[in-house]
């Protein structure tokens, strides 16, 4: 680990030497309007990030990446993380389908990085095995198209170590965060991981932003009383560099401020004081009486056949118990649409569980939004509806 005043910092990839930045680019959130991706990825490039993460199922990502690389002509400046999506894998050919797009899309060669994508259990991975992919990827590393594989993982912390076991792996993307500290692959899964010499890439280090924005007015209040001069977006960031077993932690920024402010956070690291680490403890029993559901907000669950939008259902219910009820009903209403032609209630949902085979946090979805129901469209509420249905008619 180093550290140098004003400078990003770099940890090394144990299978190549890379020196790969502390603080990585999360490219699956990017705005779809105006040039501002562009403006953000130089921005991280030019302040020292050279690790960028994308996916073949991330929308229009790729193809956004590989313009603004080729443009600017960056991609030998940069360390490219994609992804294969193996639940979409049906035969060996489909390998090189997948492959061969994403090529195209990036406008490069060989990916860096190439990761089994969402890997939620042990069979999962050995049915994609049973497709003979250890062949095709052995195929595309000696040709120099793949120069490191590895996988990202959304199961259990059980079939981690399974999965973890099963291939010479030589890098792994889990989601770890203070709050999710043993969930899924956890901390157990980070330390064995690191053990059997992976680079470990962190994906939701803010929770899909609810420990930047979405945090409980009283667990604020304890980071800012511990130090105002921090942000609660730098505290959970420097939690997971105080980890020396992590080599990245990606960041799906939405704008240029927030990638300069990011790299700022991550110039400025330093190991944590014990008395630095207490008041997280604080902050994870305040928030976690308040925080019901655990959505990040990844939009794996869409699009749902009857048009509920569900990440926003989910985060207004959040709201409602993180921050406080009148915030939480105004974000309902307005992800809803109340005042247009047609708002879309939650009771709508057909109980088909499509949401739910996609998600990857392994949420109850159709259970949790019948507690949304509960807490938001009460029977009077149902009656105001059909009310201004027919008022907007």
């Amino acid at each position: 680990m180093s550290y140098e005043n004003n400078r990003l910092q770099y940890r090394t990839c144990k299978a190549s030497g890379n020196k790969l930045s502390a603080l990585g680019f999360g490219c699956m959130r990017f705005p779809q309007v105006g040039n501002e991706a562009e403006r953000m990825i130089l921005a991280a490039i030019e302040g020292g990030v050279n690790f960028l993460d994308t996916a073949y199922i991330y929308p229009n990502s790729e193809k956004t990446l590989g313009a603004i690389l080729h443009k600017h002509n960056l991609r030998g400046k940069v360390f490219l993380s994609t992804k294969m999506p193996i639940s979409m894998t049906k035969t060996y050919a489909d390998f090189d389908k997948f492959f061969n797009e994403q090529l195209r899309r990036l406008k490069t060669d060989y990916i860096d990085y190439y990761l089994m994508h969402n890997i939620s259990n042990f069979t999962q991975w050995e049915m994609t095995k049973k497709l003979d992919v250890e062949k095709w990827l052995a195929e595309k590393k000696e040709a120099g198209q793949i120069r490191h594989v590895g996988f990202s993982y959304h199961g259990s912390g059980d079939d981690f170590p399974k999965v973890l076991d099963s291939y010479s792996w030589e890098c792994c993307m889990i989601q770890y965060n203070y709050y999710d500290e043993n969930y899924q692959a956890g901390k157990k899964g980070l330390i064995k991981a690191a053990e059997k010499g992976l680079s470990v890439f962190v994906m939701e280090p803010l929770l899909g932003g609810r420990l930047a924005t979405g945090l409980p007015k009283k667990a604020a209040e304890a980071f800012h009383a511990a130090d105002p001069e921090k942000t609660p977006v730098e505290r959970a960031l420097q939690w997971i560099w105080n980890h020396e077993e992590v080599t990245v932690v990606l960041s799906g920024m939405t704008n240029a401020k927030q990638a300069k402010e990011n790299m700022l956070y991550a110039s400025r690291f330093a190991p944590l004081k014990d008395e630095e680490l207490a008041v997280f403890s604080d902050v994870i029993n305040i928030f976690k009486k308040s925080f019901k559901v655990k959505c990040t907000g990844c939009n794996y669950c869409l699009p749902c056949p009857k048009e509920i939008d569900i990440p926003a259902r989910l985060a207004a219910y959040n709201a409602s118990y993180a921050q406080n009820y009148f915030t939480g009903v105004t974000m309902y209403l307005t992800g809803m649409g109340m005042m247009s032609r047609n708002p879309i209630s939650v009771h709508l949902c057909n109980n088909c569980g499509k949401c739910e085979k996609n998600c990857p946090q392994n949420i109850e979805i159709r259970k949790e939004l019948k507690k949304v129901a509960s807490r938001f469209e009460s029977l009077p509420f149902r009656v105001l509806l059909r009310i201004m249905k027919f008022i907007l008619r």
